[in-house]
């Protein structure tokens, strides 16, 4: 029922502390996860590494405000043999085993989310009240949900009754010496030059005082140095890849532009 969610080679993942022993402990207790942090530092990656080393499938929702809470559990649709049920993913993944990963979860409208609150406790169960059915968790099945505390504003928060019910395990953007390495193992590009890609986004990161929301993200830089990989400039790489996608205000991109001189010359 699931194969086509399993993941099949093994994802690359750098560890930064003991994030994987501890969610392998949460998962074996059956407690559900929370993963915060900024923007493309790894949260993903990370949950696809342990369905891999877990051997679970993984069902990944993209959480946003028009998300109805049918769209996590299901509804009838018509098709040629009449109406009939179909589950949504997160109804999927808690009748058959897998990992549901609700990313962004303060992006779907709190009367959404609360769908999710007798699955995240000890009952673990999903009614699936238009259907008749009290749906009891697998053994299997953990809820896992990120978020990015650094953006959110106070009609995006987290309802505290929504939060407590989680375990949490906090990401920031890996170590300088671990970055560059993951830049070089995921995408093959030269140490020296991941270093440079390395310290744009360190100076970028401290721009969050000047206007910016977010830095360079560990993604973006991956992002940049595929294109590098791929024949592009290095200043043209970042220029698509660092400064571009990051605002669309005229200061922020020229500050963004004279970090990027500054390490390239």
């Amino acid at each position: 029922m699931l194969a086509d969610y399993r993941i099949t080679t093994e994802p690359f993942y750098e560890e930064t502390g003991d994030e994987v022993a501890l969610f392998e402990l949460a998962n074996a207790q059956k407690l559900p996860m929370m993963l915060k942090g900024p923007t493309g530092c790894g949260k993903s990656r990370f949950v696809e590494y342990m369905a891999f080393r877990l051997g679970r499938p993984l069902v990944t929702v993209a959480c946003h405000e028009d998300m109805v809470a049918s769209d996590l559990i299901g509804r009838y649709l018509l098709d040629a043999s009449g109406t009939r049920w179909h589950d949504g993913p997160l109804t999927l993944a808690a009748r058959h085993g897998a990992l549901c990963y609700l990313d962004e979860l303060v992006e779907a409208r709190q009367d959404t989310t609360v769908v999710i609150h007798p699955l995240s406790d000890s009952r673990r169960i999903l009614p699936l009240d238009k259907k008749g059915e009290l749906l009891r968790a697998h053994q299997d099945f953990q809820l896992v949900v990120s978020y990015n505390p650094g953006y959110q504003g106070l009609s995006k928060d987290m309802k505290p009754s929504t939060r407590q019910r989680f375990v949490a395990l906090s990401f920031d953007y890996p170590e300088t010496a671990q970055e560059i390495k993951i830049i070089c193992c995921e995408t093959g590009l030269h140490e020296a030059i991941a270093q440079k890609l390395v310290r744009i986004a360190r100076d970028s990161r401290a721009l969050t005082q000047r206007g910016l929301a977010e830095g360079v993200s560990t993604r973006m830089l991956s992002h940049a140095a595929t294109l590098i990989q791929q024949g592009a400039s290095v200043r043209a790489s970042c220029e698509l890849a660092l400064i571009n996608p990051l605002s669309d205000d005229p200061e922020v991109l020229r500050a963004m532009r004279a970090l990027v001189d500054a390490q390239l010359g």
